[in-house]
């Protein structure tokens, strides 16, 4: 890791003190207090990483000093974290840690979003750590929100996103095109929950970030991503907040190469995660967590339609067989059983009654029923590549073990879609 070749701090007088002249000292300044008077004693740093912005830099931090010793209730530090700027950038970093109390600058020899945050975040005496892009593109009016969680204890990391149903979001088709593949393949490859990796607007509790920084590789942009991924799989709570956010025309972000190099990411991460290295230690509360009483009840009903669907699957399955090719009577089989499980799944697991949405319903079940023809189908040809005149029995075993795996992926779908009463809640 690099080691900053120099720290400026700002004093941490009240804002009506006298400006105190430049100091060059690795003494972690004390947070500066806000305006409003402070609940109780958490402590908030804000990081901005800066690579030559030294056009926009002053303008930035005095709005987002000015804006926190306004509104923020708690005590806060804003770092300026300057990892390795040619320009002016470091000495407009080091002007404004002597001018305004709570803020100080640090400097680092190499390059890196994820170095200067890991360099920062891993030396901080805050309760909270976060960062923010500098041209404060997320509006500030979710920091709050943003942190809260944190400092009660609810949440361990938290991020803002801009794929929330609650953002307002105005950027071109290009970028929206790149961050909602970018995030969608997060969700497919990874099977990760959260719905924004890249928004620059982010915060965590600084004793998980310090349990987390040892397991993240990266040094650069995927640190983000590699954070939460691990954040992620050892149980951990993240919070999300909708912003609102407007793309910066002038971001330098080198996109084919920042892909390239997030695809490495994910691989390392997915390798990681396979060979069980991304076990981290997992909070007491999570050990304890348990199936909430509706999932216990779904999981339940769903079991026993199953069990029931896979019956008359099977009697159907043999029925037709003696009358069509295998492929035929799968299909038809499967097909049948598909809308009666989707309707009683509806009913008894789900608790939908009434006509209302009905067929959409079954239209939306319908999905699982192609994954599952798609399986069963390809399993019948597998059986015939490998076992040529195989009997009905034998073809039956195999379509068992495919509709297993569909049959999961029908629960998530039902659950987390298709009766999801996030859906239906704004009607």
């Amino acid at each position: 890791m690099s080691q900053p070749t120099a720290l400026a701090g700002g004093s941490a007088a009240q804002p009506q003190a006298e400006p105190q002249p430049p100091t060059q000292t690795k003494v972690q300044p004390q947070p500066h207090a806000g305006a409003q008077a402070a609940p109780r004693a958490s402590t908030v740093e804000i990081v901005v990483p800066v690579y030559n912005e030294e056009r926009v830099l002053a303008a930035s931090v005095r709005r987002l000093h000015a804006y926190l010793l306004a509104t923020f209730p708690y005590r806060f530090t804003i770092t300026v974290a300057d990892n390795a700027s040619t320009d002016a950038t470091w000495q407009v970093a080091s002007e404004l840690s002597a001018e305004l109390p709570g803020v100080r600058a640090v400097h680092l020899d190499q390059k890196g979003r994820g170095r200067a945050l890991r360099h920062v975040w891993s030396r901080s005496e805050a309760d909270v750590v976060s960062y923010m892009d500098v041209d404060l593109s997320t509006g500030l009016d979710a920091f709050l929100p943003l942190v809260a969680p944190l400092l009660s204890g609810h949440s361990d990391l938290a991020i803002g996103s801009r794929l929330h149903r609650g953002s307002a979001v105005v950027r071109g088709p290009k970028r929206e095109f790149i961050s909602r593949t970018y995030n969608l393949m997060l969700r497919t490859t990874m099977a990760a929950r959260f719905s924004d990796a890249q928004c620059g607007f982010k915060a965590a509790r600084t004793d998980v970030v310090k349990a987390l920084l040892d397991a993240v590789e990266d040094q650069t942009w995927f640190f983000d991503t590699e954070l939460l991924l691990l954040a992620e799989r050892s149980g951990l709570r993240i919070h999300e907040v909708p912003v609102d956010w407007v793309d910066d025309p002038d971001s330098r972000v080198d996109i084919v190469r920042t892909v390239r190099d997030d695809l490495k990411g994910m691989w390392r991460v997915a390798r990681k995660t396979l060979s069980g290295a991304t076990r981290l230690p997992v909070p007491p509360r999570v050990q304890q967590a348990q199936l909430p009483p509706a999932m216990k009840w779904q999981l339940s009903s769903f079991a026993v339609i199953g069990v029931v669907s896979t019956l008359a699957y099977l009697a159907l399955y043999l029925i037709l067989r003696q009358l069509s090719p295998a492929v035929l009577a799968n299909g038809i089989a499967l097909f049948a059983t598909a809308i009666a499980n989707t309707a009683a799944n509806r009913r008894f697991t789900f608790g939908v009654t009434g006509t209302r949405d009905a067929l959409k319903h079954q239209v939306e079940g319908g999905i699982a029923f192609l994954i599952g023809l798609v399986l069963s189908t390809a399993t019948l040809a597998l059986v015939r590549v490998a076992a040529p005149g195989a009997s009905h029995l034998v073809e039956l075993a195999a379509l068992v073990g495919a509709n297993a795996l569909s049959t999961v992926v029908r629960f998530l779908l039902l659950r987390v879609w298709v009766f999801h009463p996030g859906r239906h809640s704004g009607r």
